[in-house]
């Protein structure tokens, strides 16, 4: 329930970077010029704050973060983004140097001052507090601490609030666990290098901190959101250079700034009856957070850079229509049915009081109408009434110091005056007793409301497992249906297993036989070569025995002493000797 409510304008900060080397050695001109702490060139551009080049992290939060923490805390929704040109320093201001105590930006100073507030709150107050960090990229909501959860959907919850459904949710109790978060999200998030940037966010992050807190006396409870985001910069890709996966990237980050231009365009207006929040799943996250319930604060970061002036007067332009918005921010405030019961009562015993002061001063407004002196006893009230005349005349007053009343004395054309005026008091005790029946008769019919909700919270709670319970049964049908299809593909693949078993043994079996009969022939291949050697070594002891023989042969005919007949004898023998071996060496089979 919300139990306060106010409106206020968008808050919009403008901040500059200084120039970059790669601008100073191209000689660009510094653009920008600061008039006060509000305006920009002049009073061209005024804010709520404007930022020069000098600012340190520190001033940034100081002036624009440290408020919204205490909002949050004290139940309302808050929401800080930075827009800007790419390579204009959003991740600088929202991120800075994680844990760098000088260089942080605004995100990890908000972690630490949360928990420096909580230690300084009432020791009865009991937090419960969880952060998520997710990015859309692509226009596909992705889960940072979580990569496989890579398009999550967005829902409305009771209240008709959009949140991101099925988003990884951690429970913190410290600033360093919030760190650690942010890290681990950090690592995931998609970066590129462009000409712009060396470090190009390539995706729009927010780190959503849900804070719940109940006083365990009264019960009272309270809840926050606080959504930091971190927009990727729109770009020109004759600047950037992006190709490729980069190009496509960019043309999906200019899409969802184009479609937030598009809702702050229509918020500012104010005449158009539909707002755009759904052309992208950016501005339906950031749906509350502009024109809605929050407080919410926008950081336009600029280039003072000559080169950059379209796109820089472009970003101011789109800050001045920005802070046009309004939104209506009221705490979160849930009453429990004890609470509910004595509003109730004590509205209740107003209404009773207010009908019997209205029904005394109608009686006595009666008897005044008749001529009637009223005594002092019988009067309503004591106090003193100033009377006004409409042609600024005073009528005599004398006080009696007895009696402590009043005793008017006027003419006849003064009291007809006042008898006119009295008729018109009368008329709007009227108009104030049909209001107190129609509070009365409000309040009745919401204690009635009230205690009917749980029941009405029951059959609603019993519809939702209902549906659940059918969603389950489907799901169950669905499953045992796969599982059956997987019981007769494993039969299938199981024979068809078999059948390939038998198949893989039959021509085990062949090679087997295959080896067996490689290794006999191989085994007479050796013996082959064994014997023809052996017969090849004998062939070449024959042939040196009968070179031998021939050389004595012919040392004894030309010495002319041998027998003709016992030499031609002996040589014919080895002759013989020789061609009875080499047929029998020829006719082997060798390999």
């Amino acid at each position: 329930m919300a139990d306060v409510t106010s409106e206020c304008n968008i808050k919009v900060l403008c901040r500059f970077r200084p120039l970059n080397q790669s601008e100073i050695l191209r000689g660009d001109q510094f653009i920008p010029t600061f008039q006060g702490d509000d305006s920009v060139n002049g009073r061209s551009y005024v804010f709520d704050r404007v930022f020069p080049t000098n600012t340190t992290q520190e001033q940034v939060y100081n002036a624009c973060a440290k408020q919204i923490v205490k909002d949050v805390l004290g139940g309302y929704n808050g929401t800080i983004f930075a827009y800007g040109q790419t390579a204009s320093g959003k991740t600088h201001t929202m991120e800075g140097k994680l844990h760098d105590p000088n260089q942080m930006g605004i995100i990890p100073r908000i972690a630490e001052d949360i928990f420096n507030h909580i230690f300084g709150m009432d020791e009865n107050l009991e937090f419960h507090i969880k952060v998520s960090y997710f990015e859309v990229y692509m226009d596909k909501i992705r889960d940072l601490l979580d990569v496989t959860k890579t398009n999550l959907a967005v829902h409305e919850d009771k209240n008709k609030i959009p949140y991101v459904k099925g988003c990884t949710e951690r429970f913190v109790s410290s600033p360093d666990e919030v760190m650690d978060v942010i890290d681990e999200g950090k690592n995931n998030r998609h970066v590129a290098v462009t000409n712009m940037n060396e470090h190009s966010s390539r995706s729009h992050s927010i780190f959503l901190i849900n804070i719940k807190q109940e006083h365990t006396e009264t019960e009272q409870k309270l809840c926050g959101k606080l959504y930091l985001v971190d927009l990727a910069g729109s770009e020109k890709v004759s600047k950037t250079g992006a190709a490729g996966a980069v190009l496509d990237e960019a043309k999906n980050i200019n899409k969802s700034l184009s479609a937030l231009g598009n809702v702050i365009s229509a918020l500012a207006e104010g005449t158009k009856t539909h707002v755009p929040y759904r052309d992208s799943k950016m501005t339906r996250i950031l749906q509350d957070s502009l024109g809605g319930n929050c407080r919410t604060t926008m950081f336009i970061c600029c280039s003072p850079s000559s080169y950059n002036d379209a796109e820089t007067k472009s970003t101011l332009m789109f800050g001045q229509r920005a802070k046009t918005i309004r939104n209506t921010a009221s705490v979160n405030l849930e009453l429990t049915a004890d609470q509910w019961k004595r509003k109730y009562e004590k509205e209740k015993e107003k209404n009773k009081a207010m009908k019997e002061t209205t029904q005394r001063l109608e009686a006595e407004l009666n008897r005044w109408r008749n001529g009637e002196n009223v005594p002092e006893m019988e009067r309503t009230t004591a106090d003193v009434v100033r009377l006004e005349s409409v042609e600024e005349r005073s009528p005599v007053l004398i006080l009696d110091n007895d009696t402590s009343s009043i005793v008017v004395r006027i003419s006849e054309e003064e009291r007809q005056k006042y008898e006119e005026e009295i008729r018109k008091l009368y008329k709007q005790l009227d108009d104030k007793a049909v209001f107190m029946r129609s509070l009365s008769l409000s309040l009745s019919l919401q204690l009635l409301a009230s205690s009917r909700g749980d029941g009405d919270k029951v059959q609603a709670e019993l519809g939702r497992l209902q549906v659940e319970s059918s969603c389950a049964k489907t799901e169950v049908k669905e499953v045992l249906q796969a599982l059956e299809e997987l019981a007769i593909n494993y039969d299938q693949k199981s024979q068809e297993v078999e059948e390939k078993g038998l198949q893989n043994q039959l021509l085990a079996d062949q090679l087997a036989q295959k080896m067996a009969s490689l290794m006999e022939l191989e085994a007479e291949l050796s013996h082959m070569q064994e014997v023809s050697g052996q017969q090849r070594k004998r062939i070449a002891d024959v042939l040196n025995g009968l070179m031998r023989d021939l050389s004595e042969f012919s040392t004894i005919v030309g010495n002319g002493e041998i027998n003709e007949w016992n030499g031609m004898k002996h040589i014919e023998n080895q002759v013989f000797d020789v061609f009875e071996t080499i047929p029998c060496i020829m006719f082997q089979p060798l390999q």
